[in-house]
């Protein structure tokens, strides 16, 4: 079907009319309800800014048949519930005395006046609210736009509980456009989540058609009881691989939580912002998290983490989204500064740290033999071991003879070590054999730690090339022929803007006319690159992150595949001296729990745990 021209006035210009109050309502109502987690977002920050400290959220049909949001906040009145339903009218912003708002300083989740008009305008929207320390409660409902009410209802204590039935049934061309009720489900919790990690001293829950998926009790006050509620949202082993972040710089305050880099994931999905408690999507996060664990994890690997700035409201603009999900900083350098310092800062108090996942992995895959033609112990005497054939191989002329390559048979004991290297004085023990000339199995105070030689040794050896990268500037050779890149003017003019940065890395580079830049030098460590791609993509990152990530990346990459390359192979046979000479180095130098590929360097098994396989706890 062809457009409609519009309609024409008699001197051949279009007729501007003002649109009908449904048909205004409707389109605002598209811009900040798009789907039901849209309106549970908007709800459930309303009753926060209320003052609640109990939320239940209940959902039917993914949203779309019913959302119910119920709280116990300060409540409205009959006359705040009329004013409520009106557009642009709201409590979370006051005019001065001559009668001017401040929209530069905006301290509180919603204060656009759109939540309740918009839902009313496209589903059918019942208010039930009783003031704080009132006597009655009233209920307002608005379907599709038509007021009724307010009138007298029964509510017990104070609060608001707000119903909305069939979402977009006034915008049916809305509705065809959500997506399976599973869908629009997983979304609503995705959304509860969000503001319950913001205000874990907030109680929350979440059902969907009858079915509990959420349950959160407030959480205590302080960084504890804000792991904690982090914990029950992105699971229980965060806080075991959680590293605390408190860092400030000119106005600014960075709390939360970071995993280690070998806690990591294969998705972007945990990783979470908010800016003055409101939980905000920004690539800004993204770029500057690249940044702080690029070294440590490869390209497609993710770290989880959770960071809550707070800023002064006066530089940072909350309304450029209207569903209000984007900020904007006044100086985005500055708060990209603060997280990658906070990260790297974090990541190097945690030495030789790695995750825990993996001992938990390997402890889970060591279950009792069972199966066919495996009969369970179960014994009904007093246990009497065997003869030990090796004892008496060893004898004499037993005739046994080692052959396990690398590993030493008559090691010796814990008790005839001499004191300086008893177990307890070293957080990753004392070297006891090494298997398959790969792994060396140390013992600890209250456990043993099996490290892959290789990969600590390759960490070992790119974080003594990082420190000589860092220690001064980087070799480069010039080029025979000095290279033009042709770049659009921006990308031309952010290039020519951190020219001084990038001769620090060993690439030198100027302008060449308003859309080239000419290549005269490069790092020497990168060989014979592909200066025009590099440049590129140098200019990519500039445009989408604020910093040139791509030449140092490569600079890494380099130093990485040299450590690589340089490392104890696997295979390699050592002896204790060098056995143990490694598990001190990795105790003295920072990262050294995982390898540059974000994979663990070692695997701690408790005693505890191991007394557990055994049945002996």
């Amino acid at each position: 079907m062809a457009n409609r021209l519009p309609e024409m006035s008699d001197d051949a210009r279009p007729v501007i009319r003002r649109l009908p109050p449904d048909a205004v309502n409707r389109i605002a109502a598209g811009e900040v309800v798009e789907r039901p987690a849209a309106a549970v977002k908007e709800l459930v920050e309303n009753s926060l800014d209320a003052g609640a400290s109990r939320i239940d959220v209940s959902i039917e049909g993914g949203g779309k048949e019913s959302v119910v949001v119920a709280d116990d906040g300060c409540g409205m009145g009959s006359d705040d519930l009329l004013v409520a339903v009106e557009r642009h009218a709201t409590s979370k912003l006051a005019p001065d005395a001559e009668g001017r708002v401040d929209l530069d300083c905006i301290s509180t989740l919603g204060f656009r006046g759109e939540a309740l008009p918009s839902i009313g305008a496209v589903a059918r929207l019942d208010i039930v609210s009783r003031a704080r320390g009132a006597a009655d409660a009233f209920r307002l409902s608005v379907h599709g736009g038509a007021l009724e009410g307010p009138s007298p209802a029964a509510f017990s204590g104070c609060g608001t509980r707000v119903e909305a039935r069939d979402l977009f049934y006034a915008t049916p061309a809305r509705l065809k456009f959500l997506k399976s009720e599973r869908f629009e489900a997983e979304a609503v919790a995705e959304v509860v989540k969000r503001l319950a990690m913001a205000f874990p001293a907030v109680a929350f829950s979440l059902a969907s058609d009858g079915r509990r998926l959420l349950t959160l009790p407030a959480e205590g006050g302080g960084e504890a009881g804000r792991l904690k509620r982090l914990s029950a949202v992105m699971g229980r082993d965060f806080a075991d691989n959680a590293l605390p972040l408190d860092a400030r710089r000119e106005g600014l305050a960075l709390r939360g939580f970071a995993g280690l880099p070998t806690f990591n994931r294969g998705l972007a999905d945990r990783q979470y912002l908010f800016v003055n408690g409101r939980p905000v999507r920004d690539r800004l996060l993204v770029g500057a998290v690249r940044g702080a664990y690029g070294d440590f994890l490869a390209r497609d690997r993710h770290p989880v983490l959770a960071l809550f700035l707070d800023v002064p409201p006066e530089i940072v603009d909350v309304n450029v989204h209207p569903s209000k999900t984007e900020v904007r900083f006044r100086d985005q350098a500055l708060v990209r500064g603060l997280i990658v310092g906070a990260l790297r800062q974090a990541l190097a108090s945690a030495g030789h740290r790695a995750a825990t996942s993996p001992s938990a992995f390997a402890l889970g895959r060591m279950t009792a033999q069972s199966g066919p033609g495996v009969a369970p112990f179960r014994p009904s005497a007093p246990y009497l071991a065997p003869e030990n054939p090796f004892r008496r191989a060893r004898e004499p002329g037993g005739g046994l003879e080692d052959r396990g390559r690398g590993y030493d048979v008559a090691a010796p004991s814990a008790r005839d070590l001499p004191a300086e290297d008893a177990p307890e004085r070293f957080p990753l023990g004392v070297a006891r054999a090494q298997l398959h000339e790969t792994y060396i199995v140390a013992q600890t105070e209250d456990g043993m730690v099996i490290v892959d030689q290789h990969a600590a040794h390759e960490r070992l050896v790119y974080e003594r090339m990082k420190r000589e990268l860092e220690g001064g500037a980087v070799a480069r050779q010039a080029m025979l022929i000095p290279e033009i890149v042709d770049l659009d003017p921006g990308a031309a003019a952010r290039i020519e803007a951190r020219a001084e940065e990038f001769a620090e890395l060993g690439l030198v580079i100027e302008r060449f006319g308003e859309d080239a830049v000419l290549v005269r030098e490069v790092p020497a460590l990168l060989g014979n690159p592909d200066a025009a791609a590099l440049v590129r993509r140098l200019a990519d990152d500039l445009a989408e992150f604020g910093q040139g990530l791509a030449l140092k990346e490569r600079l890494e990459a380099v130093c990485s595949s040299m450590a690589c390359r340089g490392s104890v192979r696997a295979g390699r046979r050592l002896n204790a001296e060098e056995m143990n000479a490694l598990l001190r180095q990795m105790e003295e130098t920072p990262h050294s729990g995982q390898c540059n590929h974000g994979r663990p360097t070692y695997v701690e098994l408790k005693l505890a745990d191991i007394e557990k396989l055994f049945g002996r706890r």
